[in-house]
């Protein structure tokens, strides 16, 4: 589980990779299996040290479940490029991706607001200290996760590379890159549209 066998050059082991990879990323698959039952769902994350932070609904029968000890698998892929072969068999795609397997344990009270923080401010740099605290209710009503990160319980693959030479030459080939950038911010409709932006917010589309 631990071994990536096929492609294994792509295959990063130093736990410096994998790590690239998580911080590089915001969301995940969040997967287990229920009554015999494959169950999977996109989730938000962020990485702290060596766990893997997570929140959702106490009222989740699913996360109740795992939070008894079912085992969980958390994916994470990045698309860096669309690899243009000379013919679509060797066509692909350069990209980062990471598994991390093991169990996940329900944070306590006091834990649970800083790791929901660090959350928040993993997705939008430095807002939990710009909005109210959260309130009790909105505390019991929320799971804070946390899954470790051990050694053999994780892989890492990178793609980052042109397209294979094929020995009949086609058409170009080469990569198309792509990323995600924030665009111009958009004010909910009750904030004036000459209302100043936060830092946080400023921080997220990166504007001077």
């Amino acid at each position: 589980m631990d071994t990536v066998t096929r492609y294994p050059e792509r295959a990063r082991t130093d736990r410096e990779d994998l790590d690239r990879v998580l911080d590089s990323a915001s969301t995940c698959t969040f997967a287990t299996v229920l009554d015999g039952r494959p169950w999977l769902v996109p989730m938000l994350y962020a990485r702290d040290g060596d766990r893997i932070l997570l929140h959702g609904s106490t009222g989740a029968g699913a996360l109740r479940h795992v939070m008894a000890g079912a085992p969980v698998a958390v994916s994470v892929m990045l698309l860096d490029g669309i690899v243009v072969a000379e013919d679509l068999y060797h066509s692909s795609a350069n990209y980062r991706s990471a598994v991390v397997r093991g169990t996940v344990g329900r944070l306590g009270a006091a834990e649970a607001l800083e790791a929901l923080n660090i959350l928040s401010d993993r997705l939008i740099p430095g807002r939990s200290s710009e909005v109210p605290a959260p309130t009790s209710k909105q505390l019991a009503a929320t799971a804070a996760l946390a899954l470790p990160i051990l050694p053999g319980q994780w892989t890492a693959k990178v793609r980052d590379a042109p397209p294979t030479r094929t020995d009949t030459p086609g058409p170009w080939s080469g990569v198309v890159p792509l990323r995600t950038v924030a665009e111009t911010p958009v004010p909910a409709p009750w904030i004036s549209d000459d209302a100043p932006l936060p830092l946080s917010v400023q921080r997220l589309a990166a504007i001077d």
